[in-house]
């Protein structure tokens, strides 16, 4: 499938979108990383275009305690792509992260 030829105004515009989603997916993770948001309010919006295309694995390293090694883990535990985003996650794999 070719990619659709774009003038330099729309390939600018979808540059600036891309890095303004960019900058809020990294929000969303520093205040969970904080705690000044839960995993259960993240989760709560999970239809939100921002929040349903992040990775699981990026989301479960925003927790506070887990990094790479435990995250890996515990999408092999909770049988979690690594690649299955947020908006892929079932209802059973999102109730094992929240119970954790």
């Amino acid at each position: 499938m070719a990619l659709p030829q774009m003038t330099d105004e729309q390939r600018a515009s979808a540059l600036e979108k891309a890095a303004q989603v960019r900058k809020q997916r990294a929000e969303v993770k520093k205040d969970l990383k904080a705690g000044n948001i839960t995993l259960t309010e993240v989760l709560d919006k999970k239809s939100d275009p921002v929040i349903s295309k992040m990775r699981a694995y990026d989301l479960l390293r925003s927790l506070p305690g887990v990094g790479k090694a435990k995250a890996t883990a515990l999408m092999e535990k909770f049988s979690i792509s690594e690649t299955r985003r947020v908006a892929g996650l079932g209802e059973r794999q999102i109730e094992q992260i929240v119970n954790y």
